[in-house]
């Protein structure tokens, strides 16, 4: 004996991923985000305490983005 189930009714709460995105993309421009002030840039004299192990700077050092 087979049993088969009952299709499942679908409830108001369930909503489809097409209908999700559909409801976020309406509600999008009301969401307005203030812009963040750029940070201020800091002098490099004022970097201190960071230190890099050699195989780390020789690694970035060797990459051609960042060292040659």
């Amino acid at each position: 004996m087979s049993l088969y189930p009952a299709p499942r009714e679908r409830h108001e709460s369930e909503l489809s991923l097409a209908e999700l995105r559909g409801n976020g993309a309406r509600m999008a421009p009301h969401w307005v985000v203030p812009l963040a002030p750029e940070p201020a840039p800091v002098s490099p004299a004022l970097i201190n305490g960071v230190v890099v192990p050699a195989a780390s700077a020789q690694l970035i050092d060797a990459t051609a983005e960042y060292g040659g």
